[in-house]
């Protein structure tokens, strides 16, 4: 959108600034938020079990896999569910438009569950792939979505991300309790059924709800003529084709193992923002008002990707060390360790609302997107210095408190309070006219950044003791967030107007 509140067509018209019937937000947040809960449901129901059925033994019906090769595929995962984003974000911009995409997004990633549901490995892999495709139709573009409902400068905007933030970890909080449970006691393939069934509601919900949203997302902003199509289809074909290779020939010279296959798909997964924020740079068409701007997004990408890089360790390294050296007996009774995969989220839905209303109460007088973005940083890096003492002493015989995990989501929570909402917000003020749905992808692109790094990062847990691994890790978020601080006077200058 433009500085002077004029929609980009592919958000449509915002609804009129009187519309406050869903906790004085237009009535269409009701309809994302309900969508998004069920839609988040089914995700993290099935990404809290995904790390524990990959390295349980097949008495168990898991895969079997080393906590080495578990955690890099779960990495590998997490960053192809959020590179999709991208060309999800593209389809929306200039074939389908951002309602349609949601709706296909979200019939895939349903069918996806339903086939992870079957007891086979086989299975078990398409419907990941299946997954991977749907959320990258739905996720940037039900996000922009939220941004269309308001005008630019509309002060109840980054409280409408905050409310639209809060669906997504009530979603998260529900699923590790229930689908989660019956997923690690009784059977994986069953907790991923009921995955799916959360999936279901979101669609039905969000097919019968869509009245509320207006125009808004109806249309894509610049349709693709058959000649652009036809170049974008050969193109995506040859990126297809060279990935293939690469990933192919990595496998052919070390082994053909499912930890080969994530180690040569990680590093294409890497030099994508190069070549993307490359190619906006010097063949996107930006007018003299729009470079600045996207210099500054670049600035929080770089953010973002370290604190995702640490944040998403949660489904992975934090969720091991939950399952083998935490003790989570709490008066006699042992609790599930992917109960804990609930604690972000419950913290979420206790702290969102005192953060939505500080900064709305703050108005003009908040801090600027680009100290937040310090604060998120250096929080999250403080809560692997936390991790760092409690591994200091954990084994398999020698579990430590949950009190230390505890406090480590605390202040993950906090952190990503801070930086995570206002991402969101910012990112579709800063979009050029052109990648509306695309810079909303580039933002999911800086998760999928974070976690093919993860590829790597994670090998680095069986050469280094928990405490090396956890105090370095933290030191390079805190630091780079401390950067970001002294570097906020330039960002602000260049995202002009924008908050």
């Amino acid at each position: 959108m433009t500085t002077h509140d004029v929609p980009s067509p592919a958000q449509g018209l915002p609804p009129q600034d009187e519309d406050r019937a869903f906790f004085g937000h237009p009535k269409g947040l009701q309809t994302l938020f309900a969508t998004e809960f069920w839609e988040r449901y089914s995700f993290y129901g099935m990404r809290g079990l995904l790390v524990l059925f990959l390295t349980d033994t097949a008495a168990h019906h898991g895969l079997g896999l080393s906590q080495e090769a578990g955690n890099s595929f779960y990495g590998i995962y997490n960053s192809l569910v959020y590179l999709m984003a991208v060309p999800g974000g593209w389809i929306a911009d200039r074939v389908w438009g951002a309602r349609r995409s949601v709706l296909w997004g979200g019939i895939i990633i349903a069918l996806g569950h339903y086939v992870m549901a079957i007891p086979t490995a086989a299975t078990s892999f398409l419907g990941l792939g299946l997954i991977v495709l749907g959320t990258g139709l739905l996720k940037p573009n039900i996000s922009a979505q939220v941004g269309g409902l308001y005008h630019q400068h509309d002060k109840r905007r980054d409280a409408g991300f905050t409310i639209f933030y809060m669906a997504i970890n009530m979603g998260a909080f529900l699923a590790p309790l229930t689908a989660g449970w019956v997923g690690q006691h009784i059977n994986y393939h069953l907790g991923f059924g009921i995955a799916a069934i959360g999936m279901t509601f979101a669609v039905v919900w969000y097919v019968v709800e869509g009245k509320h949203l207006g125009t808004v997302g109806l249309r894509p902003p610049k349709p693709i003529t058959p000649p652009e199509l036809r170049r974008s289809l050969r193109a995506g074909a040859v990126i297809v084709a060279i990935v293939l290779a690469i990933v192919l020939g990595w496998m052919a010279i070390t082994e053909w193992s499912v930890s080969a296959f994530a180690d040569g798909l990680a590093a294409p997964i890497i030099a994508t923002p190069f070549v993307y924020f490359g190619y906006m740079f010097s063949r996107g068409g930006l007018s003299a008002g729009e470079r600045p701007k996207l210099m500054a997004f670049v600035a929080f990408f770089i953010g973002a990707t370290v604190f995702w890089m640490i944040y998403d360790q949660s489904g992975s390294q934090l969720n091991l060390f939950a399952a083998d050296k935490t003790d989570l007996s709490i008066f006699g009774w042992e609790m599930p360790s992917v109960w804990l995969q609930s604690a972000n989220p419950f913290y979420i839905m206790v702290f969102a609302p005192v953060f939505a209303g500080m900064w709305q109460r703050l108005g003009d007088r908040a801090p600027r997107t680009s100290v937040k973005f310090a604060l998120g940083l250096v929080v999250i890096g403080c809560s692997f210095f936390v991790m760092s003492i409690a591994g200091k002493d954990a084994t398999p015989t020698h579990r430590v408190s949950i009190v230390f995990l505890a406090v480590t989501y605390l202040l993950q929570t906090i952190g990503e309070l801070c930086l995570s909402p206002v991402g969101l917000s910012v990112t579709t003020q800063l979009a050029p006219a052109r990648f509306a749905g695309q810079m909303l992808g580039l933002w999911f692109l800086a998760t999928a950044t974070g976690n093919a790094l993860n590829v790597y990062v994670t090998k680095l847990s069986t050469v280094m003791s928990d405490f090396t691994y956890f105090l370095t890790l933290g030191a390079v978020a805190a630091g780079i967030g401390v950067l970001v601080f002294l570097a906020s006077p330039v960002i602000n200058r260049l995202m002009g107007d924008v908050r």
